[in-house]
C-alpha cells in the first residue's frame, strides 16, 4: 500500500496538472470506486460538473482536491493498487479505469485506475480544511500542525510496542510498514521495544529518523515494488534500491554485516538487524 512519500509524489503531480482547472464531466465506470459516496454515481457526477479544483492536499496517506463553490473536496484513498493518472483525453481507456474526470480546457483527463478496487474516491465536507472522514487522524510528521511534544507524550502513554505505535493513525499519520522498519533500523530500535521505556531524547531521534527516511524516499519518487504504484504520469519510484532492511531477509546489514532477519508482525512482516536492533528482554 502506498505510504506518505508515494502519496505526496502523487499530490505534487496533481497540484501541477489539475489545480486551477474546471471540471467539465465526471464519469463513474465502477460503482465500487465511489462506494463511500452514498448518494451514488449520478449525484457524484452532477456535483462535480462546473467545479474548479482549487489545490491538491494531503494528510498521511489521504489525498483531496478542494473544490470551488463550497467547503467541499474530492477525497481519494489509493488502497492497495489505486492510481490517479493525468492522461491525454483521447488515449485509450485503461482496463481498470474506475472514475474519469474531463476538464473544460480540453487538456489531460484525471483518471482513477484501481486493479484491486480497495481504493475509493468520494465527495466530502471539509472541517478546518481537512475532509470530515479523516478529521480525527493525527497530522503527519511533515505538517506544520504536527506537535513533537504531543507525539512524545502520547507515545509514552500507549504502553505498546514501538512499531505498533508508529502505525497508529491517532498518534502519527502516514507511516506504514516499510518506513516504520527503515526508521527503526536508523534509530537502532527493535520493533518490539515497549514505548514506555523510551526516553525523550530517543523519541526525538526516532522522529528524526522517520522524517529522514521518508524525506529520502520522497526525493526518489517513493518506493515501487511492482507496477501498481506510479505517479500521475505513470512512472515508478526507485527508493526500493535504497532500503536498508525491508524485504532484505538474510542479506547483510550495511552497518554491521549481520544478516537481516524477518519476523511475523500483525499478519505481515517486520525486518530488522539482530545486532543493531537488539530484541528487548
Amino acid at each position: 500500500m502506498p505510504e506518505l512519500p508515494e502519496v505526496e509524489v502523487v499530490r505534487r503531480g496533481l497540484a501541477q496538472w489539475v489545480a486551477g482547472r474546471e471540471i467539465a464531466t465526471a464519469e463513474v465506470l465502477h460503482p465500487r470506486a465511489i462506494r463511500r459516496h452514498v448518494p451514488g454515481a449520478t449525484e457524484f457526477a452532477a456535483r462535480l460538473k462546473g467545479r474548479t479544483v482549487i489545490s491538491a492536499e494531503r494528510r498521511g496517506k489521504y489525498l483531496w482536491l478542494p473544490l470551488s463553490g463550497a467547503e467541499e473536496a474530492l477525497m481519494a484513498h489509493l488502497g492497495m493498487s489505486g492510481q490517479l493518472l493525468v492522461v491525454d483525453p483521447h488515449a485509450p481507456l485503461e482496463k481498470h479505469l474506475r472514475v474519469r474526470l474531463g476538464f473544460t480546457d480540453g487538456g489531460p483527463d484525471l483518471r482513477f485506475v484501481d486493479q484491486r478496487t480497495f481504493g475509493h474516491v468520494m465527495l466530502t465536507a471539509l472541517v478546518d480544511g481537512v475532509p470530515e472522514p479523516i478529521s480525527h487522524i493525527a497530522p503527519d510528521p511533515f505538517e506544520e500542525a504536527f506537535d513533537d511534544e504531543a507525539f512524545t507524550a502520547g507515545l509514552r502513554r500507549k504502553r505498546t510496542e514501538i512499531k505498533r505505535a508508529l502505525l497508529d493513525q491517532s498518534l502519527i499519520s502516514g507511516v506504514g510498514n516499510i518506513y516504520a522498519d527503515e526508521a527503526l533500523w536508523l534509530a537502532r530500535l527493535h520493533w518490539a521495544r515497549p514505548t514506555q521505556t523510551l526516553t525523550r531524547p530517543k523519541i526525538a531521534e526516532l522522529l528524526a529518523a522517520v522524517r529522514e527516511v521518508m524525506g529520502a524516499a520522497l526525493a526518489q519518487g517513493g518506493t515501487s515494488f511492482d507496477s501498481l504504484y506510479v505517479n500521475v504520469n505513470g512512472e515508478s519510484g526507485y527508493f526500493d534500491r535504497s532500503l536498508e532492511v525491508y524485504g532484505r531477509r538474510d542479506q547483510p546489514c550495511s552497518r554491521c554485516g549481520t544478516p537481516i532477519r524477518r519476523e511475523a508482525f500483525m499478519n505481515r512482516s517486520s525486518y530488522s538487524c539482530p545486532t543493531c536492533q537488539r530484541r528487548p528482554r
